[in-house]
């Protein structure tokens, strides 16, 4: 514990990181705060029925990924999915499109236009997505008496020009944040409105154990063992690599070519290559079936309704199937096993026992196809650890928090902030949060 706040201390004592932290904070706090801001022209009074039609299924999923604005008619209901769905749209038309083939190459300068292209495609979004929330609210349970001004093209179009600024905003302060703050700003921002609903839904698992004599403090204590059990597995699976040795006949050092024979590397292929990506993926077409439920065919119903319930059978069954799909297909366009072999050719490296080029870039792909297997297989029971949670009586807003997309963004986001924050430190010559020991010593 001494070490900790030690570490807290030296956190505090380098200016830099502390401006980092406490702007990172600020602006957290500023969108949690515009996320209780209401359209105007509905009364928040009346969202009661919203409120309960959001509580659990895919609405309830969105509705925790916008820390609950969705279920408020907030300025920031549709929060940063939005500009969410433009990334992937952009990530996947990079397969392709040429265009954007090459301005993944071109650097910063590229990376700056993709970005650009980015957000013009989240506006595009938001015009669709923003009318659909606005005609949906009735159907939702707000009740007309709750919109003050009526329902005409005043009110829609004021409010979808600003749920607009809404998520164009959020968008911005995500950008701040890992401009001039600590950690991925979007990811943050994710993050702190998964957390914004924790207290609730963990107190919501509690009064039900207590009030009902449904286990009582017993199982509330079990149920906190096996959450922090499913992180540790979550951090595990978000750090888990397997190294690919690598030999070096030469390597520069100090400018001068020196035969270093015997010096070795290694290329860390990761566990789970493609992080949280293939559930996002999963739970985007996951949408679709259940938009059958409103189907007037009483069979394409049936099976639309099937595929409504987050904590169902056959629906976790066939999410299971699509992230085990999307994992492969996302590590195979994000990770790059023929150029990994080039530039180690180039640098004069070579796998032992493995000739330099194409048979490496094959073994390499051999090697990542074996380790996503394993990956997937185990981001897919993560996935839908929820629905296997709720079966022994646990309350459907405390179980998401056992697994799927809000468990591992939480810990993936976690992960990436302490890191920065331990190369922060570590270059101020201070321990870092992930190592125990004292300040480090510079020779001069």
């Amino acid at each position: 514990m001494k070490k900790f706040i030690s570490t807290v201390q030296d956190i505090w004592k380098i200016e830099e990181l502390r401006s980092k932290i406490l702007l990172t904070l600020s602006l957290m706090v500023v969108y949690r705060l515009a996320a209780q801001v209401p359209l105007p022209g509905i009364d928040p009074t009346q969202l009661t029925g919203l409120a309960n039609n959001t509580s659990d299924g895919l609405l309830g999923l969105l509705n925790a990924f916008t820390g609950g604005a969705f279920a408020k008619a907030s300025v920031m209901a549709l929060g940063i999915m939005p500009y969410i769905s433009a990334s992937i749209v952009v990530q996947l038309m990079g397969i392709a499109v040429p265009y954007l083939q090459k301005l993944q190459k071109e650097g910063e300068s590229g990376r700056k236009k993709i970005n650009q292209i980015t957000r013009w495609l989240t506006i595009a979004i938001l015009i669709i997505q923003a009318p659909t929330y606005l005609i949906s609210l009735p159907s939702l349970g707000i009740p007309e008496s709750a919109f003050l001004l009526g329902t005409g093209p005043l009110f829609y179009f004021s409010s979808i020009l600003l749920l607009t600024t809404g998520t164009v905003f959020a968008m911005w302060l995500g950008e701040k944040i890992t401009d001039k703050g600590i950690g991925n700003g979007i990811s943050l921002l994710i993050m702190i409105g998964i957390i914004a609903r924790f207290p609730a839904s963990f107190m919501q698992e509690a009064t039900s154990r207590i009030n009902q004599s449904n286990g009582g403090l017993i199982m509330i204590l079990i149920e906190i063992v096996i959450w922090f059990v499913v992180i540790f597995a979550s951090v595990l699976l978000v750090t888990a690599v397997r190294k690919i040795q690598v030999q070096y006949a030469r390597r520069t050092v100090a400018g001068n070519i020196q035969d270093v024979a015997g010096a070795r590397q290694y290329i860390p292929l990761k566990l789970n290559s493609s992080g949280v990506m293939p559930i996002i993926f999963a739970q985007a077409l996951m949408f679709v079936p259940g938009l059958m439920a409103s189907s007037e065919n009483s069979v394409i119903k049936s099976i639309g309704v099937a595929f409504t319930d987050i904590f169902g059978l056959w629906y976790n069954i066939l999410f299971a199937v699509l992230i085990i799909i999307f994992s492969y297909f996302y590590t195979a366009i994000t990770i790059p096993t023929n150029k990994m072999a080039d530039d180690l050719k180039r640098g004069g490296g070579f796998v032992p026992g493995i000739r330099p080029g194409k048979e490496t870039a094959d073994y390499l792909d051999t090697i990542l196809s074996r380790v996503t297997l394993p990956g997937s297989l185990f981001l897919a029971l993560l996935a839908i650890l929820p629905a296997i949670i709720t079966k022994a009586g646990v309350q459907p807003g405390w179980a998401i928090f056992y697994g799927g997309t809000s468990l591992l963004i939480m810990v993936g986001v976690a992960i990436d902030t302490l890191q920065q924050i331990n190369a922060h430190l570590l270059n101020r010559h201070y321990d870092g949060l992930m190592k125990s020991g004292s300040k480090r010593k510079v020779a001069y």
